[in-house]
């Protein structure tokens, strides 16, 4: 990951006049104990499956990830050129934990792992992303998802 300092002066002024959005705040809902939890993974490192497109300048949309995805098969399309990809290069689990996860359901830590996980590209305005996560929302209450592991890229 850059440093601001790092920048260029104008990358640099970009990013301090980028709009923080405030929203309203949800409290907390109480669930199951954590042995008992179906957990989906929700990223913003940009992935995409080998094969699908890429995600563009501002891309408002995501990509399902199914559960039984072999790792080679995940690409990361993240556009921020900024950004550090050596991690990921050498694991996958750096952004997309799925391993630690299955891990953590056959120690019995987690009731499940969710058979749908989910990617955005975390270079987007967040206000153009409320669409996409309202639908996501849905889809993760139809595979039973009672837990979600957010992985902010």
């Amino acid at each position: 990951m850059a440093r601001m300092e790092d920048l260029v002066e104008s990358e640099q002024a970009h990013m301090r006049n980028l709009p923080l959005p405030t929203y309203e705040t949800t409290p907390w809902a109480e669930g199951p104990p954590l042995s008992e939890r179906r957990v989906a993974i929700v990223t913003t490192a940009g992935l995409a499956l080998r094969g699908e497109d890429a995600f563009g300048v501002g891309a408002a949309d995501y990509r399902v990830i199914p559960a039984e995805t072999d790792s080679a098969d995940i690409l990361m399309t993240h556009i921020s050129v900024n950004f550090d990809r050596t991690g990921f290069q050498d694991d996958v689990n750096v952004v997309f934990p799925i391993d630690r996860l299955r891990e953590m359901a056959s120690d019995g830590e987690i009731g499940s792992v969710a058979e749908f996980h989910y990617s955005f590209m975390g270079a987007t305005d967040p206000e153009q992303l409320e669409g996409s996560a309202r639908a996501l929302a849905g889809m993760l209450r139809e595979d039973e998802v009672n837990a979600v592991l957010l992985s902010p890229v």
